[in-house]
């Protein structure tokens, strides 16, 4: 039996899962990843324009939002086990998958090991590869920063690569929604997800592998994913589709969610996607 609704609780992997189930029982299912350190809510505007066609599951990673934390040591093989876990639990089959930044490191991690379960991939605002070691070094740093300042002085740290500089005069409300979010992640969240983060391994080498269809979204004025990570993968997974999103930086469904909607929309009603859902 199918619970449809928000905030709902399963228990998967040994954790308890907060995610929403919107949508018609038997249309096609859209998943989407969030990115760090937010949660599930960041996806609301796809939710409300997507919810009369499709099936749209929207989920807490591993300890933010609603999220349980589990016992194990984070990583990105373990968010993938997750969400495969979830996605049995729901009796989900096969999937397009959206992921976000974090999100996206996890649907890459994921379509590379299950394939199968996939009829379609969606990376928004992400990367391939793995971090670099200046990168590293940052988050290391990061994590010294936040045990001794907490989550507060990292929000504030980290909003002004999130979104682009014009959407800090026109979309007060929605950053400080987003500031809300970073700042009731846990302490213990921030710094195990940042961890993980860093040690994650590059998908690059694996991306022409991909055979479902992938569209790549990534905002013009992203500082975190530049539009030259999204053109790397865009060269490398073959029939791939690109669009850069105008008025946006790293948030770029919150910063331009008409544009970002658009898109979604145009990919997943495409002839390639409706015909992987057969």
């Amino acid at each position: 039996m199918r619970y449809t609704g928000k905030n709902l609780i399963i228990t998967v992997n040994n954790h308890a899962v907060s995610y929403n189930d919107e949508g018609p029982d038997d249309a096609p299912v859209i998943v989407f990843i969030h990115g760090f350190p937010l949660n599930k809510s960041m996806w609301n505007a796809q939710v409300e324009e997507l919810e009369y066609s499709f099936r749209v599951v929207t989920y807490d990673v591993r300890g933010h939002g609603g999220s349980g934390t589990g016992d194990e040591d984070f990583s990105i093989e373990l968010f993938v086990k997750d969400l495969l876990c979830l996605m049995d639990a729901l009796k989900i089959n096969k999937t397009v998958l959206c992921g976000l930044s974090m999100g996206g490191y996890i649907a890459l991690s994921a379509i590379e090991k299950y394939p199968k379960r996939f009829n379609a991939l969606i990376l928004c605002n992400t990367s391939c590869k793995a971090d670099t070691l200046e990168a590293k070094s940052n988050r290391i740093k990061a994590i010294e920063s936040v045990k001794e300042n907490g989550a507060e002085k990292f929000a504030e740290e980290n909003l002004n690569n999130l979104f682009a500089p014009e959407s800090f005069a026109t979309m007060k409300i929605e950053i400080a929604v987003v500031r809300e979010m970073i700042v009731k992640t846990s302490v213990q969240t921030l710094c195990n997800t940042l961890l993980a983060l860093s040690i994650r391994s590059e998908t690059f080498s694996k991306l022409q592998d991909i055979k479902v269809p992938v569209l790549i979204l990534v905002g013009k004025k992203d500082k975190i994913t530049p539009t030259s990570f999204s053109h790397l993968m865009h060269e490398k997974i073959k029939g791939s589709s690109m669009y850069i999103i105008d008025h946006a930086g790293h948030l770029s469904n919150i910063e331009n969610p008409y544009e970002f909607n658009e898109q979604i929309t145009k990919f997943v009603e495409s002839g390639k996607v409706k015909a992987m859902n057969i």
